[in-house]
């Protein structure tokens, strides 16, 4: 039985060729020079103490289905702003997540913060995609590419100008990326093959992670109580996406996260 990420990614393959005829690529290097300026994503997050949390928009998923029925990127992105979130994701995938491009853009022009394009990026058509609509910083997940790809893609992204989350779940992923010496590394808590989450996970591999690299927990956060978990385990970033998403109040949910109540 095929799993949850490689129906994604066999489904993206699909969507990035068809992407392609609709927008050549020759027609996203035009759209370059009109981009907005990229914002400095992991300086951004340097910059919360004792915890950066970058805050995400996400409509739907293959686990929980629809989310949040009212919906509305840009209303949601200024609520995580006023907020004291520290950057902003946003989940471009339109098939699985409910996701599109546009509302990467939409939110960029209307906050302050940094954005980070969250999707399954397999090739250098979605690096210059993303960069074309605005943003700061993409999500590679070393699960979805081979060493060498994911080599070009983080490096092409910096010729761009933007600035990469790597993401891991499989320990045996972590000794290759930390080979690019990144800036961030995101550790996931739910497993992408079954999406079943587990906090521990990144709290067991942080201590494999130099401290020149800023190590972000991602899934699975619901509480204060998980928060404090992490950042006694001297983790300092978090991306926290349906706990907020899935909330009646999200500036009061994201005030609690933060322990800013």
């Amino acid at each position: 039985m095929q799993n949850v990420l490689e129906h994604i990614i066999d489904h993206k393959r699909a969507e990035i060729e068809e992407a392609k005829r609709l927008r050549p690529v020759e027609f996203l290097q035009q759209q370059l020079d009109a981009a907005p300026r990229v914002r400095d994503f992991h300086g951004a997050l340097l910059a919360k103490k004792p915890m950066g949390l970058i805050a995400e928009i996400k409509k739907a998923s293959p686990s929980a289905g629809l989310i949040r029925k009212d919906f509305d990127p840009v209303a949601i992105a200024q609520i995580y702003e006023s907020h004291k979130a520290a950057c902003i994701s946003v989940l471009t995938d339109e098939h699985f997540f409910g996701g599109h491009l546009d509302f990467l853009t939409a939110v960029r022009q209307a906050v302050s913060l940094p954005v980070l394009r969250k999707d399954f990026l397999l090739d250098r058509y979605q690096v210059l995609e993303a960069r074309a609509a605005g943003a700061d910083c993409i999500l590679l997940i070393a699960e979805c590419l081979d060493n060498c790809r994911l080599r070009d893609l983080f490096f092409y992204a910096s010729e761009l100008g933007m600035q990469s989350l790597i993401e891991i779940y499989e320990p045996e992923n972590l000794e290759p990326v930390l080979k690019l010496e990144p800036d961030l590394l995101g550790i996931n808590n739910r497993n992408l093959k079954t999406f079943v989450t587990d906090l521990e996970h990144s709290i067991r591999l942080s201590e494999r992670v130099p401290p020149r690299t800023l190590l972000v927990s991602e899934s699975g956060i619901r509480s204060r109580e998980d928060v404090a978990r992490l950042q006694n385990a001297g983790i300092r970033a978090i991306l926290v996406g349906e706990t907020l998403m899935s909330t009646p109040d999200i500036g009061k949910k994201l005030d609690q996260l933060l322990g800013n109540t």
